[in-house]
């Protein structure tokens, strides 16, 4: 099999072009694992599609599906566009979340950044869970995937690991729950770190940023229709909610290298 390893600010997946195989939650914790496999997040399966451009289907390291990952679909567009597949620079994708519109910025031939229209965020009110012993403050955001926000004064020494593996697998979330640590660093930057479901602690999410953003802009945090920029683990996202809190996610996407098995 030949895969190309990819990353979007340092959330990486190999990414393969065909049909998904039977064996493949047992292929992505193989080949995900960062000590005896490639090292991953996940594997993202690329094809043809009849009802867009392209299909995607993602498999985190643990081997479950998910149904979206926004730094996933930029190196997506990337790959369909340097490797061939594809003259185009608007393009669609199919996910399990819907069909997602692709806008590629092309210089000399090569995939500089990325636009993705993520969609609509559904964003509920604030509620408050307990996690590893603490009272925790959190809005849920559904992107497509589900989402908890949870504003702190800083979120580089918020307690991640943690309290995001407790949120994660919380009764409150019954399918699983990615879970973001966000803070005000100034007026239109956020900074951001992320537990990831199925994953934990990754560089970067790119629909946690998303639902970041639409919790912000819920919140008072920020003005809807401004490019907020994100700063995560691997580098800055920059999300535009509007107040249809529909959503634009702007980034860079990255080759690492080829491999065979």
């Amino acid at each position: 099999m030949h895969f190309t390893k990819m990353q979007g600010l340092g959330n990486d997946y190999l990414y393969v072009y065909g049909e998904v195989p039977a064996d493949i939650a047992a292929l992505s914790r193989r080949l995900s694992d960062r000590h005896f496999g490639a090292g991953a997040d996940g594997m993202i399966y690329i094809a043809p599609s009849d009802k867009a451009h392209f299909s995607m289907r993602i498999f985190n390291a643990d081997g479950s599906e998910a149904s979206m990952c926004g730094n996933g679909i930029r190196c997506v567009g990337k790959y369909v566009f340097e490797k061939g597949y594809t003259d185009k620079t608007e393009i669609t994708v199919d996910t399990l979340a819907g069909i997602k519109t692709l806008h590629l910025d092309v210089k000399a031939g090569k995939v500089e950044t990325v636009s993705v229209e993520m969609g609509t965020a559904a964003v509920e009110a604030e509620t408050q869970v307990e996690a590893a012993g603490q009272t925790v403050s959190l809005t849920p955001v559904d992107v497509g995937n589900p989402h908890a926000v949870i504003f702190c004064e800083d979120a580089e020494s918020a307690p991640v690991a943690a309290i995001g593996s407790a949120i994660e697998h919380h009764e409150r979330f019954p399918g699983g729950v990615n879970v973001e640590f966000v803070s005000l660093l100034k007026p239109n930057t956020l900074c951001m770190r992320v537990w990831e479901r199925g994953s934990g602690i990754t560089m970067a999410c790119g629909t946690g940023a998303c639902a970041s953003v639409a919790a912000a802009v819920k919140k008072g945090l920020v003005a809807p229709g401004t490019e907020i920029e994100v700063v995560l683990d691997g580098g800055s996202l920059y999300i535009t909610v509007d107040t249809n809190n529909a959503i634009l996610m702007r980034g860079s996407a990255a080759f690492v290298y080829e491999g065979e098995i």
